[in-house]
C-alpha cells in the first residue's frame, strides 16, 4: 500500500505551499479511509482543527466517496466545536441512496441541537432520503423543519416534495404542494406529471401537461417520456402521436430512454408498424427497448415476428431479462409453440441466470392450457417452487371450460375446488365455474352457483373496452348503456350484421 506524503514540519512549505493547501491537496489524492484518518490525524496536529473547510472535506469524504464509514463522519461533527450547514449537509446527502432516513433524520436533529441552521440545500437532501425509502412519516416531519424554517416557497425544496409525495403514492399531497408553488419550473412540471402517471392518475397527468403548455412551459425530453408512458397506458395514440411529431419537429435527439418510450407507446397501442420503424432507426437499444418490441409483437398476435426478434437480441450484446422472456412465452402461448415455451423456458433459468417469476410460471400453464394439455399444466402447477396464485388457477380453470372435452381426469373439478377456497368471495370465480357446469351439460350445478351469487349479492367485474374518437378515449361497460341515443346504435348494428350475413351468402 503506498502512503500518502504526511505533511510535517520539515516539509509543509516545500512542494505544496502552506499545511492547509497539502492537506487540502492530500484529501484530494485520498483514496482509502485508512489515508483519510492519516491525513486527519495530521490536521489535527496542525492547528486545522477549527478549519470548516478541511472539516466539511473529511466528512464529505467519509459520506461521498466509495469508501464510506458514516460513524466517522458523525464523530467529526459530533466533536467540532461549530461547523458550518454544508458539512451536514454532505452527510445527510449521504443517507440519501442508503435508504436510511431515519439516519437521516437523525442527523438533521443533531445538527438542529448543535446551533447550526438549515440552508436551501438541507432540507432536499432530506426529502430525496425520505422519497427513496417512501418513508411518509419522516418526510412529513422534514415538511414541518421546511415550515418552520420559512424555506417552503424555494422551488428546489417544493420541486422535491412534490416528488416525495408522489413516492409515497400521496398524490392529493403533491398536487397541493405544486399548486401552491408561486414559482415554478419544467422540473416542478415534471414533478407532478410524474406523480400522477407513476400513481395511475392518468386524466390528471395530462391535464397537467396541457396546463404547462398553456402555461408558457416548453416540455423537455423528461415531460416527453413521462407523457407517452401515460399515453401508453390509456391507449390514446393521438397524444403519442402529437408528442412524438414535437420530437421530430423540435429536433430533439432520439436518446434510448425517449426511443423506448415510444417504442412501447406505440406497441401498446397496437400501431406496430410505426413502432417497428422507430426500434429500428435508434442507434441504441437497452434491454427494455428490445423487451417493449417483443411483448408488443407477441400481445398483439404476431408471435412469428415476436420470436424472429428474440434471436437478434440474443447475438446483440444485450442479454434478456425477465420482461423479455415473458414477451417470449407469451408469443409462444399464442403460437401453440409447446415446446419452444419449455425450452425458453428452461434458458432463462439455466442459461441467463434469470429466476422464473410467478409470472413465468403462470405463462407456461397458459402455454400448456391454450394447447389443451391439461394434466401436464396441473402437473406443472403442483411442482412450481412457488405457491400458485389465484391468477394461475384461474387460468387453468379458464382452459378446462375450453377443453372440458379433454378433461379426463376431473382436472377442472380440482381446480375449481383451489380457486374457491382462495378466493370464495370473488364473483369471476363463481360464473367460470358456472360456466363449466354448464358446458358439460350440469345445469342445477351451474344455477346453484348463479344463485349463490344472487344471494351474496356478488357480481362479476363489467367486461371494459374503450374506443378513441377525436383524441378522446370513449369507455365502455358489458351491460351498461350510458349513452341516451344507445337504441339508434343497436338499431345501426342490427343492419350491418343483416349486410354482413347476405355478404356471406
Amino acid at each position: 500500500m503506498v502512503r500518502l506524503p504526511i505533511p510535517t514540519a520539515n516539509n509543509c512549505n516545500s512542494n505544496f505551499g502552506s499545511k492547509k493547501q497539502q492537506c487540502l491537496h492530500l484529501l484530494s489524492l485520498c483514496s482509502t479511509f485508512k489515508h483519510l484518518s492519516q491525513i486527519h490525524a495530521q490536521i489535527q496536529v496542525s492547528g486545522f482543527r477549527k478549519d470548516h473547510f478541511l472539516l466539511t472535506q473529511l466528512v464529505r469524504f467519509c459520506a461521498l466517496s466509495p469508501a464510506k464509514n458514516f460513524a466517522y463522519a458523525r464523530t467529526l461533527l459530533r466533536h467540532s466545536e461549530s461547523s458550518p450547514p454544508s458539512s451536514w449537509n454532505f452527510l445527510i446527502r449521504g443517507y440519501a441512496p442508503s435508504d436510511s432516513p431515519r439516519e437521516a433524520i437523525w442527523v438533521f436533529r443533531v445538527m438542529l441541537h448543535s446551533g447550526v441552521r438549515p440552508n436551501l440545500l438541507t432540507f432536499p437532501f432530506l426529502i430525496k432520503c425520505c422519497a427513496s425509502a417512501a418513508a411518509l412519516k419522516e418526510g412529513k416531519q422534514v415538511h414541518v423543519g421546511v415550515v418552520k424554517c420559512g424555506l417552503d416557497c424555494d422551488v428546489y425544496v417544493q420541486n422535491n416534495l412534490v416528488h416525495f409525495y408522489g413516492e409515497c403514492k400521496k398524490i392529493k399531497d403533491a398536487r397541493k404542494v405544486f399548486d401552491e408553488m408561486f414559482e415554478r419550473s419544467v422540473v416542478s412540471w415534471n414533478a407532478v406529471i410524474t406523480a400522477c402517471i407513476e400513481n395511475f392518475w392518468f386524466n390528471e397527468g395530462i391535464e397537467y401537461f396541457v396546463k404547462m403548455r398553456d402555461c408558457g412551459f416548453e416540455p423537455d425530453e423528461t415531460t416527453m417520456v413521462v407523457v407517452l408512458n401515460a399515453s401508453s397506458e390509456l391507449g390514446n395514440l393521438s397524444i403519442g402521436r402529437w408528442v412524438h411529431s414535437q420530437v421530430i419537429v423540435r429536433g430533439l435527439a432520439l436518446n434510448c430512454q425517449l426511443g423506448t418510450a415510444l417504442v412501447d407507446m406505440y406497441a401498446k397501442s397496437g400501431a406496430l408498424g410505426y413502432a417497428r420503424i422507430v426500434f429500428d432507426k435508434m442507434e441504441t437499444r437497452n434491454v427494455w427497448t428490445w423487451s417493449a418490441m417483443i411483448v408488443g409483437l407477441a400481445q398483439h398476435g404476431f408471435a412469428k415476428e415476436a420470436l424472429e426478434l428474440f434471436p437478434k437480441m440474443l447475438s446483440s450484446p444485450i442479454n434478456p431479462n425477465y420482461v423479455t422472456f415473458l414477451g417470449v412465452l407469451c408469443a409462444c402461448s399464442h403460437a401453440g409453440l409447446v415446446e419452444d415455451g419449455y425450452r425458453f423456458f428452461n434458458d432463462m433459468e439455466h442459461v441467463h441466470g434469470i429466476t422464473p417469476m410467478m409470472v413465468h410460471y403462470g405463462a407456461m400453464v397458459d402455454i400448456l392450457g391454450r394447447a389443451g394439455r391439461l394434466n401436464e399444466a396441473y402437473s406443472f402447477m403442483m411442482s412450481m417452487p412457488l405457491d400458485p396464485d389465484p391468477v394461475i388457477w384461474r387460468t387453468l380453470l379458464s382452459a378446462c371450460t375450453t377443453h372440458s372435452a379433454k378433461d379426463n381426469k376431473g382436472v377442472g373439478n380440482k381446480v375449481r375446488e383451489k380457486l374457491l377456497e382462495l378466493e370464495p368471495k370473488r364473483g369471476g370465480n363463481l360464473v367460470m365455474a358456472a360456466n363449466m357446469f354448464a358446458e358439460v351439460g350440469m345445469w342445477d350445478k351451474a344455477a346453484n352457483l348463479r344463485m349463490v351469487m344472487k344471494e351474496r349479492q356478488m357480481k362479476k367485474m363489467a367486461g371494459e373496452s374503450c374506443v378513441e374518437l377525436g383524441g378522446s378515449i370513449h369507455k365502455f361497460f358489458s351491460g351498461f348503456d350510458s349513452q341516451a341515443d344507445y337504441e339508434d346504435v343497436y338499431q345501426i348494428l342490427d343492419v350491418l350484421s343483416l349486410h354482413m350475413k347476405l355478404v356471406n351468402m
